[in-house]
């Protein structure tokens, strides 16, 4: 069984599937609680070296400064990311369910892992100062492009390959990542449920590093 359900279906399912000892293709209940819980997600890979934009809870003393990109703790696809320009912090956020995170200013990028497997990273065309929210995902999805800066692309590579070891992802994940001006680069988030269907960002990256559909079922379903 191939499992891809909407991302909390997805959770309960596999804490279903391996509680019961059911076989499936998909992402294991452990690695996903780690990875929807970004703060607990970003220290992991931060503690390897790895760069991250500064990140607090909500209620926490010593919160990154204004601008900040405010998010839940627990989730995936940049669901309820908002961006705040000035304080203070609303009410509703100062709590341990949100994080306040550092505002990056540069290219989004995202990128495929699966098997073993790193795709090539894709650039995101937003407009400036745009956030690469839900609905830019998968509502209002801005041109994507392969990333020509080969330095780059091999930093991301690398990362994103660092990133799904420390995380432990035994299945597929899409990694996104950001390009500051001065040669920043940062982790911001690992989707190990990602979106698998033709067009989409990871069999994207996939077929742009010479994966193609074919080879990417395989690996998904081996």
């Amino acid at each position: 069984m191939l499992l891809r359900l909407s991302d909390p279906e997805m959770l309960r399912a596999a804490e279903l599937l391996t509680g019961t000892g059911k076989a499936y293709f998909g992402p294991r209940a452990a690695v996903m609680q780690v990875c929807y819980d970004k703060l607990q997600a970003t220290r992991l890979v931060a503690g390897k070296g790895i760069d991250c934009p500064k990140t607090a809870l909500g209620n926490a003393p010593g919160a990154p400064a204004f601008p900040v990109i405010v998010k839940p703790r627990r989730g995936s696809d940049s669901l309820g990311v908002r961006l705040l320009g000035k304080g203070p912090l609303p009410k509703r956020y100062r709590n341990g369910d949100y994080l306040v995170q550092e505002w990056l200013r540069g290219t989004e990028l995202t990128v495929a892992f699966v098997a073993g497997r790193v795709g090539r990273p894709l650039a995101i065309a937003l407009p400036p100062g745009t956030i690469y929210s839900f609905s830019r995902k998968y509502l209002r999805r801005p041109p994507r492009e392969r990333l020509q800066d080969l330095r780059l692309a091999m930093r991301v590579r690398e990362a994103a390959a660092r990133i799904a070891a420390v995380l432990a992802v035994d299945w597929a994940a899409r990694l996104d990542f950001i390009a500051a001006p001065g040669g920043r680069l940062c982790f911001l988030e690992c989707d190990v449920a990602p979106m698998i269907a033709p067009g989409s960002a990871f069999a994207e990256s996939l077929a742009a590093a010479g994966i193609e559909r074919a080879e990417q079922l395989r690996l998904l379903t081996s």
